[in-house]
């Protein structure tokens, strides 16, 4: 088991952000995913938070790069690659907290898409 309470947890920006890495516009209790954006490497709670926070323009990480840690869970603060968080089941697989499954309905805003 990987003890992750140990580890230093990134930095979250965003609107209103509670502990969880919930935010002002995605707030309910499985809203605690946290993306680190492609093109800056920053971690938003969402994608509206960063058009609203960021200087530059949102871009999509790239198929190539969906080995790198990208999606961090709010509730134990455990680093996902995107392939892992694309194929979690809606659940963190460091501490078993459940994700909002509806967030599929985004991912074109976060990940490439065929």
């Amino acid at each position: 088991m990987t003890d992750t309470t140990s580890r230093l947890r990134p930095a979250v920006h965003g609107q209103a952000l509670d502990p969880r890495t919930r935010c002002a516009h995605w707030h309910s209790d499985l809203d605690i995913i946290a993306i680190k954006m492609a093109c800056c490497g920053t971690y938003y709670a969402c994608r509206e938070c960063h058009d609203e926070l960021a200087d530059h323009p949102a871009e999509v990480w790239p198929e190539a790069q969906w080995d790198e840690a990208a999606v961090l869970c709010g509730a134990c603060g455990w680093e996902l690659s995107v392939r892992e968080y694309l194929a979690c089941d809606s659940r963190c697989p460091a501490c078993g907290a459940r994700f909002n499954p509806g967030c599929h309905k985004h991912r074109h805003l976060y990940f490439a898409t065929a």
